[in-house]
């Protein structure tokens, strides 16, 4: 008995909606890292990009539980000398909010050029307007 590989053209990625407007932001990114590794499919291969494209919505309403919007740090360095920039949740949520899901959800993909490939099918929107409407099949149970 062999076991199927499915790569190429055999795979078909469907497009999930999900939104984001008050779950907590760890369960919203566990489910999109599922969804965009094809963990929920039968056909899943570690190694393969078997997995669906996301589009978030409503990402400037996520929550953060508990103190994080205060305590919860993001680091960037521009590699220079004393070239460390630190910001709170709170600022990056007022600025961009999607990049706080593309952090979470990029903690939870492998680091490799698979994980990377994967982030690219990821779309994230502060509001409920998308471009990707007529992609869209099924809304996904978030």
């Amino acid at each position: 008995m062999k076991t199927p590989l499915f790569q190429g053209a055999s795979l078909e990625h469907s497009w999930q909606l999900i939104d984001c407007s008050e779950q907590a932001l760890g369960r919203v990114a566990n489910r999109i890292a599922i969804l965009l590794r094809g963990k929920h499919k039968p056909t899943f291969t570690p190694h393969a990009d078997t997995g669906d494209f996301v589009v978030a919505v409503n990402a400037a309403k996520l929550r953060l539980t508990g103190q994080k919007l205060t305590q919860k740090m993001y680091y960037h360095h521009s590699g220079y000398f004393g070239g460390l920039r630190k910001r709170t949740a709170k600022e990056v949520m007022a600025k961009t909010p999607e990049e706080v899901l593309r952090h979470a959800v990029k903690g939870m993909l492998p680091r490799s050029t698979l994980g990377r490939q994967l982030l690219g099918k990821l779309k994230i929107y502060a509001t409920a307007e998308h471009p990707h409407a007529a992609q869209l099949g099924t809304p996904a149970a978030a």
